[in-house]
């Protein structure tokens, strides 16, 4: 019987379709991998930790009673927010922290499982959903807190808190579509995360974080153009009750990180294998 004779080459062309289908079938097919990694890393993160799972309030709460302090000494003079200052300042450091995260996600998530890359095969999908997972979980951990904010702060319930985790899945949309583009560069090269870093630390005073918009000025400018910007005061809005003054603004941000987020999931596809090799060469 002769044997079916198959010739192997390079594609000299990229469908672009073919390894986006790819990536989603991979992320649906290794969503129990994803989920026990989650699960492995976040035990493995509290278990050896005396204060444990309090360390996920640590970065929020530490910026947001800095300007907390500063703001009630009067040493620095910020306008009016309208609402409580420090739950104006704790909902957005808290938001702020989960897009902080959310970029760092895909590169931190894929340079952990770096020693396991290079000697198994296995979904690299996979590693982005354990990220998210785990950003989902710390998340929820905050918003316990942010309701005991507005609570002790006598902001009070209101229905539009019910909508606030869906701009937490916005801020996580956002930053991880960001994230997936850093990745490969990220995982080449450790500077890019210390500039990541570095970086977000400066763009939060570009960003309407711990004090209001002005009304008018050049850093006006920049807070409005800045896309994290609708992100942050949406999500603030949802939480005390206001009318989202800002939501069109949101929406279209989220709508133009659908076609980022499958164009960033083919990157990744593209580029992982490739740098798998270089780290193990």
């Amino acid at each position: 019987m002769a044997l079916e004779t198959r010739v192997y080459q390079k594609e000299r062309t990229i469908k672009i379709g073919a390894l986006l289908k790819a990536s989603l079938k991979d992320i649906y097919s290794s969503r129990f991998l994803a989920r026990q990694l989650a699960e492995r890393d976040i035990k493995a993160q509290y278990r050896q930790s005396y204060l444990g799972i309090i360390w996920a309030f640590v970065t929020p709460l530490a910026t947001a009673f800095v300007w907390i302090i500063l703001n009630s000494s009067g040493t620095v003079r910020l306008s009016d927010t309208g609402i409580p200052y420090p739950v104006y300042a704790f909902s957005g450091t808290l938001i702020w922290s989960i897009i902080v995260a959310s970029i760092n996600s895909p590169m931190q998530s894929t340079n952990a499982a770096r020693g396991i890359l290079t000697k198994i095969n296995f979904p690299k999908e996979a590693l982005l959903v354990s990220g998210i997972y785990k950003l989902l979980f710390d998340s929820f951990i905050k918003l316990i807190l942010l309701v005991v904010f507005i609570f002790l702060y006598g902001v009070g319930f209101h229905w539009s808190l019910l909508l606030f985790p869906l701009a937490v899945l916005g801020a996580i949309l956002f930053g991880t579509t960001l994230g997936l583009f850093i990745t490969p560069m990220g995982l080449l090269y450790r500077d890019i995360s210390k500039i990541i870093s570095f970086g977000m630390q400066f763009l939060m005073y570009a960003t309407p974080v711990v004090y209001a918009i002005p009304k008018e000025g050049f850093m006006k400018t920049i807070m409005l153009l800045n896309p994290i910007t609708p992100i942050v005061l949406t999500a603030r809005d949802l939480v005390v009750g206001l009318m989202p003054h800002y939501l069109t603004y949101f929406l279209i941000v989220l709508a133009c990180c659908f076609p980022l987020l499958f164009l960033g999931l083919v990157m990744y596809r593209i580029a992982i294998p490739i740098v798998v090799e270089r780290l193990s060469a």
